[in-house]
């Protein structure tokens, strides 16, 4: 009891600091920025990672910045064997800034909240864990391993960071990343992001979506027929907005693991085209076998397992100029042979005059419930919060753990919370992530031992 109360103490002296900090890391808007030659993700992220550091080294870790700019980390203690903590720091973008209440990249702190890009996914946990560990350090806690914080870059893309720093460094026994929810979720869906091209013969022009792990709130249409189109959205109950740019259909975003949650923007407008007589291989395609479905049983028929749950599939970005382009998201169940995927969609896009090309795969991954790290993980999350209910889960979300062997998501959204990750307002709630913090000081003491 005595020392459960002196890490309480030591959150508490540190955890201004830690608000302090996390809210000058979510103002640098650390989205992606491919066009800038100088950095692999370009500037802002660049400077979100060596923020991160800068932070690291003022808590008191060695820090390792990788010369290239693709990752870094951040180490403490002692010994052969390493644990690892894998967060990151880039985010997605803010999106339609009239949704936000607050501005995305500022960090503002409203009723024991935290708004801001980056609060929830990842740049909150990440930095609470560090904090967290900064505790353990003022306990005068020995480390019997050593325990590296990985930061990396790429994650809402392709994860190219991780991916180098596989190649390039050495690979921790076990860990965690803490980039999902408690308890813990020990087994994740195989993600599969693909485009499905095909030559444009119809003169129409049209961009929409940000991000394929995103479900796309908001589509806009600034070609001809507007009125009819309006007129066509009104009969199918499809709310839009009239600006002077075009006709903007709306929809709800939520993470493209949690598709069924949200409202697809382009599934609308496509289906909205089609009612008002335009035509093309995009069209008919999302409308014969896409319209609002966001599990794909009109092309996969219904895939779905006990484990994981059922496919999701996701439009995210939709491009149409010279080619049609459609950027398609899905988390397929464990059990499920990712070729069986590519097959079947291939064959059905054939069919549409589209050409299937992989963009992005991640395997599942699946940990026992009997393994170490999840027994000593689940055993501290119990002790903290006395949840003896809430158990290990599967997720469709795509975390680190899939980078390397015997890694989980833990954390830090806790069961009953919102979830706010990839959405317009992404906030967290303060009191809940000090709750975190306890638990990650925990969780590595005892890994670390």
């Amino acid at each position: 009891m005595e020392n459960a109360n002196l890490l309480m103490n030591e959150l508490k002296k540190i955890e201004r600091d830690f608000h302090k900090s996390l809210a000058e890391l979510i103002e640098i808007p650390s989205v992606i920025d491919e066009n800038d030659s100088t950095y692999p993700f370009g500037k802002e992220i660049d400077k979100a990672l060596r923020k991160t550091l800068s932070l690291c080294e003022q808590l008191g870790f060695q820090t390792f910045y990788d010369k290239e700019g693709y990752y870094g980390y951040a180490e403490i203690g002692e010994g052969e064997e390493l644990i690892g903590i894998l967060g990151h720091i880039d985010v997605v973008p803010a999106g339609n800034l009239d949704d936000w209440n607050t501005p995305p990249f500022e960090g503002t702190v409203i009723d024991g909240k935290m708004y801001g890009r980056g609060t929830s996914d990842d740049k909150g946990p990440t930095v609470a864990a560090l904090f967290a560990t900064k505790a353990l350090m003022n306990m005068g806690v020995t480390f019997g391993k050593r325990v590296r914080f990985i930061f990396g870059t790429d994650e809402e893309n392709l994860w190219r960071c991780m991916n180098r720093y596989v190649e390039k460094e050495e690979m921790p026994s076990m860990g965690f990343t803490p980039d999902a929810t408690f308890p813990l979720v020990y087994a994740e869906k195989g993600l599969l992001q693909v485009i499905l091209s095909g030559k444009n013969e119809t003169g129409i022009e049209l961009k929409a979506g940000n991000s394929l792990n995103a479900v796309p709130d908001s589509a806009t249409y600034n070609g001809e027929k507007q009125d009819e189109l309006k007129l066509a959205l009104d009969k199918l109950g499809f709310p839009y907005e009239s600006k002077e740019d075009g006709v903007v259909v709306l929809g709800k975003s939520v993470h493209a693991k949690d598709t069924e949650k949200g409202i697809n923007a382009i599934n609308r407008l496509l289906v909205g085209l089609k009612e008002i007589g335009y035509t093309s291989k995009v069209i008919e395609f999302v409308n014969d076998l896409v319209n609002e479905n966001p599990y794909g049983t009109e092309i996969f028929g219904p895939l779905e397992d006990e484990m994981s749950g059922k496919l999701k599939f996701n439009i995210g970005k939709l491009e149409l100029d010279d080619e049609e382009r459609l950027f398609i998201d899905m988390r397929f169940p464990v059990t499920v042979d990712k070729q069986e995927i590519v097959e079947t969609l291939s064959r059905t896009a054939e069919k549409y005059g589209l050409e299937y090309k992989e963009y992005d795969y991640l395997k599942s991954i699946y940990v026992p419930l009997d393994h170490t790290l999840v027994k000593t993980l689940m055993s501290v999350y119990q002790e903290v919060t006395n949840d003896s209910v809430s158990q290990p889960i599967s997720s469709g979300g795509a975390t680190y753990a899939r980078a390397m062997d015997n890694f989980v998501a833990f954390g830090s959204g806790f069961p009953e919370q919102e979830k706010t990750e990839h959405q317009p307002n992404e906030y967290i709630e303060l009191d809940k992530m000090f709750t975190a913090m306890e638990i990650y000081a925990k969780a590595i003491q005892e890994l670390a031992r």
